[in-house]
């Protein structure tokens, strides 16, 4: 058999993946094949390289590059703990990046959004990789007007519901803005992770970093469940939700957040919910270290992505306690 690199622009097929050198060959994420034709997609993977919100330090628009070097890893075996390969009942591509004109900010909500409406209008799913946590919000409004008020699950350190105006591009105050003009559904959605503060809880069920500590996982999830409910699910997750001893490479690191394996732990438990949509942000590769930031958000997508693999069908041969 030859064996043959490129897969990403190689492939013949959206499903299934090849033997590639994780060293070598043309990046995407987790070696699926770019392409903009959707028909029969499930999943399309998109960059969102926008980071001129940011209130700290600067560099996540580099993020999606990151995301996609450090999953190559992820592309070479079957999934732990499912024990099984997503694609081969999951057929995702590599969509590229959202194209953004730095020169003209004013335009740049608009361009995410009809950016995400685009790939979502014929029922393909989402997973978008920032970029700042600002993209959230056309992302999410996107979402809104396909399903409805989403319900939001978001992993953060920060809630990001300060004091906002309507032309405010800020990463710290879009979700209060979402839940004022009622894309966000606010009674099902959950706040995972936080550790700043806000006088307000505007309405979200918050699980602070050290309630999450106190109680574990297993608790995390149950109040995730019950408040979501049936309801479209949307998953923001900033990678500062992890402690800065996990994700150095962010620009508003936050001590005494999840460890690696809580925020995957919490992720694999959400298989039950009506998983509409995804993103994972803030991932700032100039403040990384050995990639771990990267390869935690990489991680993160991968499962993500596993749990709608599971749905579709995917057989599960899991070894080993777990």
């Amino acid at each position: 058999m030859t064996i043959k690199s490129d897969h990403a622009f190689r492939a013949t097929s959206n499903y299934g993946r090849s033997t590639e050198m994780t060293y070598g060959g043309a990046l995407s994420f987790l070696r699926r094949r770019y392409s903009r034709d959707l028909n029969g997609v499930d999943v399309a993977v998109t960059g969102i390289p926008y980071d001129a919100s940011v209130t700290n330090r600067p560099g996540c628009r580099l993020g999606p590059q990151a995301i996609r070097a450090a999953s190559v890893q992820l592309a070479e075996l079957k999934a732990f703990p499912w024990g099984f390969d997503p694609f081969e009942t999951l057929a995702v591509v590599d969509y590229g990046d959202c194209f953004i004109d730095p020169h003209h900010p004013a335009t740049v909500p608009q361009s995410i959004e009809d950016h995400a409406a685009e790939i979502i209008a014929g029922g393909t799913k989402l997973l978008s990789l920032g970029g700042d946590h600002f993209v959230a919000y056309p992302l999410i409004k996107a979402h809104a007007a396909k399903y409805g008020p989403v319900a939001l699950v978001q992993v953060d350190a920060h809630c990001d519901t300060w004091p906002d105006d309507p032309g405010r591009l800020d990463h710290g105050t879009m979700f209060g803005r979402g839940v004022a003009e009622g894309i966000i559904d606010v009674e099902r959605s959950v706040q995972v992770g936080l550790r700043t503060y806000n006088d307000s809880d505007h309405g979200f069920e918050i699980l602070t970093a050290p309630w999450v500590h106190r109680n574990g996982i297993d608790a995390v999830l149950d109040v995730v469940r019950e408040r979501v409910g049936d309801a479209p699910c949307y998953l923001s997750f900033d990678i500062d939700g992890l402690d800065p001893a996990f994700a150095p490479g962010t620009g508003t690191p936050v001590p005494g957040g999840l460890a690696s394996w809580q925020a995957l732990e919490l992720v694999r438990g959400l298989g039950n919910l009506d998983l509409i949509g995804m993103d994972i942000v803030e991932v700032s590769p100039p403040y990384d270290h050995a990639e771990i930031t990267a390869l935690a958000a990489a991680h993160v997508a991968h499962d993500w992505l596993c749990l709608l693999a599971q749905k579709k069908g995917a057989a599960s041969a899991t070894v080993g306690r777990i």
